[in-house]
C-alpha cells in the first residue's frame, strides 16, 4: 500500500478541536506566542537605526546608552515573553493529552473480550502512553512554535521590505531552493515516522510479550533464540530511526549553506553599492547592513525551525491516527440494558443460543437449558467443548449471534450492564492479581467494603491466619500479577474477592484444576459455604468435585449431549459414563 507523504488534514483539524476545552490557556499562549513573534524581528530594526544615528552620524553617548537600555529591555521582554509561551503552551498540551488519554482509556475498558483476543497488549501501552506523549509535542512545541515562526517571518520581510526592498529581493533569492528542499524532507520524514509507528509498536509487543512469559522462555531454553529475535526487531526499529537522521543530515546543512548565501550577497551587494560613494554614503549604510545580517538569521531560523517543528506536527499526526482508530472503533460492549433492580431470584435460561468468536464456526450450537434459583450446576466436557465460552455469555464478556438469554421473563440484555455483572462473580482457573495489598486486590478499590467485611470473608474462607502470617498481613503487597504467591494462595484470595462482594450468581471456571491437594480441600470447604443459597456455576475437568451437582451437564463439539444428576447420568451409560470411567481408571 502507497504511504501518504502529506500531513492527514482531517486528523491534524480533529486534533485541534480540542483547544475548545481550554479556551483560556489557549489564548494566553497565542498572545505570548505572538507578542515574542513581534518583539524578535523589531530588535534589528532598532540596533540597525541606533548605528546610523548615534555610532556614524553623531556618537551621541548618552542617546546611544539610552538605546542599548531599550535593547536590553527588548530582550528581558522576549525572554519573559519566551518562559510564558513555553509554560502555557505545554500547560494547555497537558490538559489536552489527559482528557484524550481518559477519553482513549476509557474507550478501551469498553471493549468486548474479542478486541483484547486479537490485539497485542504491548500495542495497546504504545497507545496510551507513548502515541500520546508524541501527540502532546503538536500542541506544546509543534503548533504553537509554527504559528510563532510564520508571524515572525512575515514580520521578518515587511521591515526588510521597508529598509531596502531592493536588497530584500537579493536576499531572499535562495528560498525558492529552501521550500523545494522542505517539501523534499517533509515526505521522506513522514514515511520515516510511520515505519518508526510500526516498530515501535512491534517492539513494546515483544518486549511486554517475553516479559511476561519469562518463566516459559528460560524453561525451554529459548533466551538466545528470543534475543536473535529481539535483534532482528530492533534493527528494524534503529533503521526507522536512521532514516530520520539520514534526512536531517542533509536538509539541515542545506539551510546553514543558503542561509551563508543570503548574507554573501548582502555582502557582494554592499561592496558594489560603495563604489564610487563617498565615505559618508558609505558610514550610511554601515546600520542597514548589520539590521540585514542580522534579519538574515531571523529568516533562515524560523524557516529552519519550521521544517523541524512540521516533523513534529507529522510525527504527532501519525500517531493521533492509531489513537482516534481505537477511539471512533466500533467494538465496544453494546449496553443498551435499561434494568437496574431485576430480582435474580430467578431461573437463568438459555433458549436456541448460538455463539462464534469469529462469523459463523459455530462454538455452542442450539443451547437450551434452565438453571433454577440456588441451583448448583456443573458443567463438564473435553477440552474446547464450549465450557468456558457459557460463562463467557452470561457475564457478557461476549455477545451471542443468536437465541436469547434469559433471567426469569427478561432478557440479559436488557438488564443494565454495570448492574448485572455486580450481580455475577466469576473465579477463574488462572487468578489475576494486580500489583497492589491483598486488601485491595480482594475489594478492587471498593470503598464501601470495610476492613472487617474482608477479614470475615477471610475467616470463611478459611485463610486469615496465612494472610496475618505474611509481612504487613492484609498490607502485603502481592507483586506483578501475584507472583509472590503460590497458586492455590491466588485462587483463595480470589474467593475472598467473590464473597465481600456477595453475587446472586457465582461462576467457578475450574476453579480446584491447578492446586494443591490442602488448598483444593480449602476451597471445597469454601465452595460449599459461597455456593449456599445462590445460583452457583460450576465448571471442572475433575468429576469428583461436582458430583454433588444439583444436575451435570455434558457438553460436546458446542452443544449439549447430556444432563442430569451424577447417578442419572451414569445410569445413561452416555458421554457422562465415558468420561467418569477414563478420568477414575486413570486415578
Amino acid at each position: 500500500m502507497a504511504v501518504k507523504s502529506k500531513l492527514n488534514v482531517s486528523v491534524f483539524k480533529r486534533l485541534l478541536s480540542y483547544w475548545k476545552s481550554y479556551k483560556g490557556l489557549f489564548f494566553i499562549a497565542v498572545t505570548c506566542t505572538i507578542l515574542l513573534a513581534l518583539i524578535g524581528p523589531a530588535r534589528p530594526y532598532v540596533i540597525g537605526y541606533m548605528v546610523d544615528q548615534f555610532i556614524i552620524k553623531t556618537q551621541n553617548a548618552e542617546m546611544l546608552t539610552f538605546w542599548t537600555i531599550l535593547i536590553i529591555f527588548m530582550l528581558l521582554a522576549e525572554t519573559i515573553f519566551q518562559f510564558l509561551s513555553s509554560y502555557f503552551s505545554n500547560l494547555f498540551a497537558q490538559s489536552i493529552i489527559r482528557d484524550l488519554r481518559k477519553q482513549l482509556m476509557d474507550r478501551i475498558l469498553t471493549f468486548r473480550m474479542r478486541y483484547f483476543d486479537r490485539t497485542p497488549i504491548g500495542a495497546l501501552v504504545t497507545r496510551v502512553v507513548s502515541d500520546l506523549e508524541a501527540i502532546t509535542e503538536v500542541f506544546s512545541s509543534g503548533m504553537m512554535n509554527i504559528a510563532g515562526d510564520l508571524i515572525s517571518l512575515f514580520f521578518v520581510i515587511i521591515l526588510m521590505f521597508v529598509s531596502n526592498w531592493e536588497l530584500t529581493l537579493l536576499t531572499l533569492l535562495p528560498i525558492p531552493v529552501l521550500i523545494f528542499a522542505t517539501r523534499i524532507f517533509a515526505r521522506v520524514l513522514r514515511k520515516s515516522f510511520q515505519m518508526e509507528r510500526d516498530q515501535v509498536t512491534k517492539l513494546n509487543t515483544f518486549v511486554q510479550e517475553r516479559l511476561t512469559g519469562m518463566s516459559l522462555v528460560q524453561l525451554f531454553n529459548r533466551e538466545q533464540i528470543e534475543a536473535e529475535r529481539f535483534e532482528v526487531i530492533n534493527k528494524g526499529h534503529r533503521q526507522a530511526h536512521i532514516k530520520a537522521i539520514w534526512a536531517n543530515s542533509i536538509f539541515f546543512p542545506v539551510v546553514e549553506f543558503l542561509s551563508s548565501l543570503s548574507i554573501a550577497c548582502i555582502l557582494v551587494w554592499s561592496a558594489l553599492k560603495i563604489q564610487g560613494r563617498s565615505a559618508e554614503d558609505i558610514r550610511s549604510m554601515f546600520g542597514e547592513n548589520v539590521a540585514f545580517i542580522l534579519w538574515v538569521n531571523m529568516l533562515y531560523r524560523p524557516i529552519r525551525q519550521l521544517a523541524d517543528k512540521f516533523n513534529i506536527l507529522q510525527r504527532g499526526v501519525v500517531r493521533a491516527e492509531r489513537v482516534f482508530d481505537i477511539i471512533d472503533l466500533k467494538d465496544h460492549i453494546q449496553n443498551d440494558g435499561e434494568i437496574v433492580d431485576c430480582n435474580f431470584q430467578q431461573s437463568l435460561r438459555f433458549k436456541d443460543v448460538y455463539f462464534a468468536y469469529t462469523n459463523e464456526d459455530w462454538v455452542l450450537k442450539n443451547i437450551n437449558l434452565e438453571i433454577k434459583h440456588g441451583e448448583t450446576v456443573a458443567f463438564v466436557g473435553a477440552t474446547g467443548a464450549g465450557k468456558s465460552s457459557i460463562v463467557n455469555l452470561i457475564g457478557r464478556f461476549y455477545e451471542y449471534q443468536k437465541g436469547e438469554i434469559f433471567l426469569g421473563e427478561t432478557p440479559i440484555v436488557n438488564i443494565d450492564l454495570d448492574y448485572l455483572r455486580k450481580n455475577v462473580a466469576i473465579v477463574l482457573q488462572d487468578v489475576f492479581l494486580f500489583s497492589d495489598t491483598i486488601f485491595n486486590n480482594i475489594t478492587l478499590g471498593d470503598e464501601s467494603i470495610t476492613r472487617e467485611h474482608v477479614i470475615e470473608a477471610a475467616k470463611v474462607v478459611g485463610v486469615h491466619d496465612f494472610i496475618e502470617k505474611l509481612p504487613g498481613g492484609y498490607d502485603y503487597e502481592v507483586g506483578e500479577r501475584g507472583g509472590v504467591l503460590s497458586v492455590g494462595q491466588r485462587q483463595l484470595i480470589s474467593f475472598i474477592r467473590a464473597y465481600v462482594y456477595n453475587p446472586s450468581i457465582l461462576i467457578l471456571d475450574e476453579a480446584t484444576s491447578s492446586v494443591d491437594n490442602e488448598s483444593e480441600e480449602m476451597i471445597k470447604n469454601a465452595t460449599i459455604k459461597l455456593t449456599k443459597g445462590r445460583t452457583s456455576i460450576v465448571i471442572a475437568h475433575r468429576l469428583s468435585t461436582i458430583q454433588t451437582a444439583d444436575k451435570i451437564v455434558v457438553l460436546d463439539n458446542g452443544e449439549i449431549m447430556e444432563f442430569g444428576t451424577h447417578k442419572e447420568l451414569l445410569k445413561k451409560d452416555g458421554f457422562y459414563k465415558n468420561l467418569f470411567d477414563m478420568q477414575f481408571s486413570e486415578d
